[in-house]
């Protein structure tokens, strides 16, 4: 990531370069997957920070505050996904708990709205994003234009209908494309018009297809990972990242369904879910409780 995020820089300073990416300081891939990778980057090196805070080295401390530092500046000023406007106070509120239980939540409220508006007010990328998807916002409403805004309210809405019309048992795997086409048959314009295999929401996309039973089975996943990474540690907290991060995105994405964010979630729990219960089982070995009883 250290070297993606040097490629990210090195391509806003050098725009001309004949880069792979077709977005401004996106390298590789897209701007979603960037901010995405950027922001769990961040918040695990923060939460580092917090695990080494009483270890009394402030240049160590400091280095890693700095290094999530340009994760999110990177983030605010190159390339910013508003999904990602999203999860950031989330972690940011987890992280406060996770430290500091309530005074961590007010602490982050106050950091992060003051951070916030600083970078709403510096950042003309960022203030043009916000700016752009009111004003997306404000024409699907009135005349049902087709922009990003509109199209995923549409599809949420859409989603919503499919759901209610089979609840129980969904339509069926592979039936999202149909059910938006056959929405779509009526002879609407706009928005109202689009067909689509994705209605950018996670929970929809198994609803749909799986109804109730294969939504339940879908949150009982998401909460038993959650717990997985409950503990302390920082294994632990990179895993929790990763799940929040999946959880809040989920609502505005399906991307458990899609090809790179899905192996980031199946090798991020995977590999940290196995690391968080070897150490368990390490630390339940060593236990006194857990030797056997000599009797004499």
């Amino acid at each position: 990531m250290l070297g993606l995020l040097l490629m990210s820089w090195v391509a806003v300073a050098f725009p001309g370069l004949p880069w792979p990416g077709r977005a401004f300081g996106v390298p590789v891939k897209d701007y979603i997957l960037q901010g995405e990778t950027f922001l769990i980057c961040a918040f695990a090196l923060l939460g580092y920070a917090f695990e080494k805070r009483g270890a009394k080295k402030p240049l160590v401390i400091l280095g890693l505050v700095g290094l999530a530092g340009l994760f999110l500046i990177d983030i605010a000023f190159v390339a910013t996904g508003r999904t990602v406007l999203l999860v950031a106070p989330v972690l940011a509120f987890l992280l406060g708990w996770r430290h500091f239980r309530w005074k961590g939540l007010i602490g982050a409220a106050l950091l992060g709205g003051a951070v916030g508006a600083v970078v709403f007010f510096e950042s003309p990328y960022l203030h043009g994003r916000l700016e752009r998807s009111v004003t997306e916002l404000r024409d699907y409403l009135s005349s049902d234009a087709m922009n990003p805004t509109g199209l995923h309210l549409e599809f949420l809405r859409k989603s919503l209908l499919f759901v209610e019309a089979a609840p129980i048992v969904g339509h069926g795997t592979g039936s999202i494309m149909e059910q938006f086409r056959q929405a779509a048959a009526v002879g609407q314009s706009g928005a109202s018009s689009v067909a689509s295999a994705n209605p950018h929401n996670q929970i929809f996309a198994v609803a749909i297809q799986l109804g109730v039973l294969g939504t339940v089975l879908l949150v009982a996943m998401w909460t038993a990972h959650v717990m997985l990474f409950r503990g302390s540690g920082f294994i632990a907290w990179i895993g929790l990242i990763i799940v929040v991060q999946n959880i809040v995105s989920s609502l505005f994405n399906s991307h458990l369904f899609d090809f790179t964010q899905g192996w980031l979630y199946v090798f991020g729990v995977g590999v940290g879910g196995g690391m968080v219960l070897r150490e368990r089982s390490a630390a339940s070995a060593a236990s006194p409780m857990a030797k056997p009883m000599i009797k004499p």
